[in-house]
Parts: C-alpha cells; sequence; structure tokens
C-alpha cells in the first residue's frame, strides 16, 4: 500500500512538468505563426516632404478604373445592398449593379448622354456618377489652390474641396457642391494597395437622404495610353 502511494506522488510531482513540456512544440508553432503574419503586414505609405503637386501630376497619367465593390444604398430607415462592376474614365461610366447574383440596375455614361434600367432617381444618378467619378479619380480635379491645415492638403477650387493626408497622400474626405445648398459628400477609410497603388477600400458618398456604401474588391487602372486599345 506504502509502495503504491509513494509511486502516486511520484506521478503526480512530475506530471505538471511532462505537460509543460508536451505544450512546448504547440507554443513555439503559435509564435511562429505570428510573426510570420505580423511580418506579412504592408505599411502604409511615407510621402512626408514630397510636394503635392507631383502626386497629383503622376496620378493624373491614370484615367480610369475598372472595379468591383460590394454597395449598400440607404434611404431613411431602408437599406439595400448588392455587389457591382465598374468602368470607368473621366468622361464615361458602365455599372451594374447585381442582388442575389441577378443584374438589378444598370448605368451608362457616354458624350454627356446617362441612360440607366431601371430608371433611376436624379439623387441616385448624381450620386453614381458624379459620386463615383470624384471618389475614385480624386485626382483630376481642376484650376485648383491648395492650402495646409492641421497636417493635412486642402485641395481646393470654386466647388469642391478634398481633404488628403499629408503624409500618406490619401483622400480623406471630399465636399462637392451641386446646386444652391446641395452638397455631395464623400469620405474614406481603409487604405488597400494594389500592383503598388495605393487607394482606399472603402468610400461612403451622401446626397441629402441617400447615403451610397462602396468596399472595393478589386480595381485595376487605367492609363491614358491604354484607353481605346
Amino acid at each position: 500500500m506504502l509502495k503504491t502511494h509513494l509511486k502516486t506522488l511520484e506521478y503526480n510531482r512530475y506530471a505538471p512538468r511532462v505537460t509543460h513540456y508536451a505544450l512546448l512544440p504547440l507554443i513555439v508553432i503559435c509564435s511562429l505563426l505570428t510573426f510570420s503574419c505580423a511580418s506579412k503586414r504592408i505599411g502604409l505609405p511615407d510621402y512626408e516632404g514630397v510636394d503635392i503637386k507631383k502626386i497629383i501630376t503622376e496620378r493624373s497619367s491614370i484615367k480610369g478604373v475598372n472595379a468591383t465593390f460590394h454597395v449598400e444604398f440607404e434611404k431613411t430607415d431602408s437599406t439595400m445592398t448588392g455587389d457591382a462592376a465598374l468602368e470607368l474614365t473621366d468622361e464615361t461610366l458602365d455599372l451594374r449593379i447585381y442582388s442575389l447574383g441577378f443584374l438589378g440596375a444598370e448605368l451608362t455614361e457616354a458624350n454627356g448622354m446617362i441612360k440607366s434600367n431601371p430608371e433611376l432617381s436624379r439623387s441616385i444618378r448624381i450620386i453614381l456618377v458624379e459620386g463615383l467619378r470624384s471618389s475614385m479619380l480624386w485626382w483630376l480635379i481642376k484650376d485648383y489652390e491648395i492650402e495646409e491645415q492641421n497636417g493635412n492638403y486642402h485641395i481646393i477650387n470654386s466647388s469642391r474641396k478634398i481633404i488628403i493626408d499629408k503624409k500618406t497622400m490619401l483622400p480623406i474626405s471630399q465636399t462637392i457642391e451641386l446646386d444652391p445648398g446641395k452638397e455631395l459628400r464623400i469620405s474614406y477609410e481603409e487604405p488597400a494597395n494594389s500592383d503598388g497603388f495605393w487607394y482606399p477600400s472603402i468610400m461612403k458618398i451622401e446626397l441629402s437622404k441617400y447615403i451610397v456604401k462602396l468596399q472595393i474588391k478589386s480595381i485595376s487602372f487605367i492609363p491614358h495610353s491604354a484607353q481605346g486599345q
């Protein structure tokens, strides 16, 4: 009986140590995975000291985008969601919005003419044409002046103000004056990178009682030389 008791005490004495060593491989694996994930993080761009006019000139070599994104429409107390495919330049737009895999709406612009199926309200058309173009191709602003305020650049012309982060050179927000008393407001979040080109992957466009939220899934940029090819 005594011999059995001593054996039990001896087992209990070493059991915690065995358990501890058994966990070591798991601890090492978790540490390696954590380090691996951390090492894959890409830091935001740092343009501190770079002339904002140089950045705008570089961006202006891009005339359009091809993008897919998740879209959410909000009006008063109702919300509609879907997915969209967009081909956009400074002069043309081709937007298709899908719900549950079916084409729900189509909007095109060419030569200043806007067509939609089904017919959309004027406010929605402004959001989807002027809002998308100004939000994604913000660098196409003309006749602007630049001010520095609180660590940001304010790019301003007669109807538009864009606030750019001075360090990342990414847009923070935009305000576009339409008719007297009406403003198109755009805000940006979640910087992302596509082939070395940084862009905000989340955008919110507001006009009157309408809010459109976009979350970009994929995007590619069209240089001027590629247009029409």
